[in-house]
């Protein structure tokens, strides 16, 4: 999986590519470790060029909103391909991560929580 990093003044957005799977999953959550570390806990993940999401891959984003939650911050994922939006709603996921359409949106609805 490839990943790039996007800081936004406290926004982060992380870019990835590949398959989300037991075998990546852990190179992500190293990378959400790394920014939580440093005091980032505003994420956003770009989904447009995730391929595959397995398991693995939904325990990660899982535990990793509950994380963000707990240290008031958030984690946003945007721009999902019809395949693995398939796969979340079916886990009972799409009621519990916050998923937007595209990166627009979900900037606008982080905003929108600052100034909540």
């Amino acid at each position: 999986m490839n990943i790039t990093i996007d800081d936004r003044q406290g926004l982060v957005v992380l870019r990835c590519e590949g398959r989300l799977d037991a075998t990546t999953s852990p190179q992500l959550e190293d990378e959400i470790n790394s920014l939580l570390d440093s005091e980032k806990v505003k994420i956003m993940i770009d989904f447009s060029r995730i391929d595959y999401l397995s398991s693995a891959g939904m325990r990660l984003l899982l535990s990793m909103t509950k994380r963000l939650k707990n240290k008031r911050g958030s984690l946003s994922i945007f721009a999902i391909h019809e395949e693995v939006s398939e796969i979340i709603n079916m886990a009972g996921f799409g009621s519990v991560l916050a998923i937007y359409t595209t990166e627009e949106e979900a900037i606008k609805a982080h905003d929108e929580k600052i100034k909540e």
